[in-house]
């Protein structure tokens, strides 16, 4: 039995819901390039990445397909589908060869029916995400768009083995990001270009003064 990575959406489960987790797990193997599930699909498993990248993208209104971010060893993702068997909101495929762990809704209902006092540590695991979720809606809200940027460019590259490299991100894929304008992502940018916070070009964006956009990410207005 290969045991649930303990980060993330897990790093507050109980160690018997962990357990539980862990003895219903099946692992999977993707090759590059691979689906692991579809925008639009039925929502039915929780998943846990064991080795390799996955591409968490969707595909907006347009129809182009935009890359969200990469996940690497030890992210759990899905989680949702164990309280709701919705529509996924993303397309997840294998950047590189990789292996997942499963654990399917139907399995972990079925445990719940045997062991009812597992519906404790599920429910308060539910609420700790709803939480989770209502901070980020909060900050998506409420939070100046360039703050919203600047943070995620921080943690676009983060995700990048070098940190330092091209954003290979286009505008208006940022302001898709962001929830803004493409013109209003244009400006900040142009205004962080003058500063030589970053370097912006037709290719993407490569950041040239992490502090100054760490002072802009922490800032309470801009």
């Amino acid at each position: 039995m290969t045991a649930f990575p303990d980060s993330g959406f897990l790093s507050e489960a109980s160690d018997r819901l962990k357990a539980m987790l862990s003895a219903q797990a099946k692992e999977i193997t993707l090759k590059r390039g691979e689906t692991l599930f579809e925008q639009g699909d039925e929502g039915d498993a929780l998943y846990a990445i064991l080795e390799g990248t996955l591409e968490v993208s969707f595909l907006a209104m347009s129809g182009r397909k935009l890359s969200l971010t990469l996940m690497r060893p030890g992210e759990v993702f899905g989680e949702i589908a164990l309280f709701d068997s919705g529509p996924r909101t993303a397309t997840i495929a294998a950047a590189e060869p990789s292996r997942v762990l499963r654990v399917r809704q139907g399995d972990v209902m079925n445990q719940i029916r045997q062991h009812p006092d597992l519906a404790v540590d599920m429910i308060r695991l539910a609420g700790l995400r709803m939480r989770w979720m209502g901070s980020q809606l909060n900050e998506q809200v409420f939070l100046p768009m360039p703050i919203r940027l600047a943070r995620k460019l921080l943690h676009l590259s983060e995700l990048q083995d070098d940190p330092t490299k091209r954003i290979t991100l286009s505008q208006s894929e940022l302001a898709e990001f962001v929830g803004a304008t493409r013109e209003a992502v244009s400006k900040t940018i142009s205004t962080w270009k003058r500063d030589n916070v970053v370097e912006a070009s037709r290719g993407g964006l490569m950041i040239q003064d992490f502090d100054a956009l760490r002072e802009l990410a922490d800032s309470d207005l801009i």
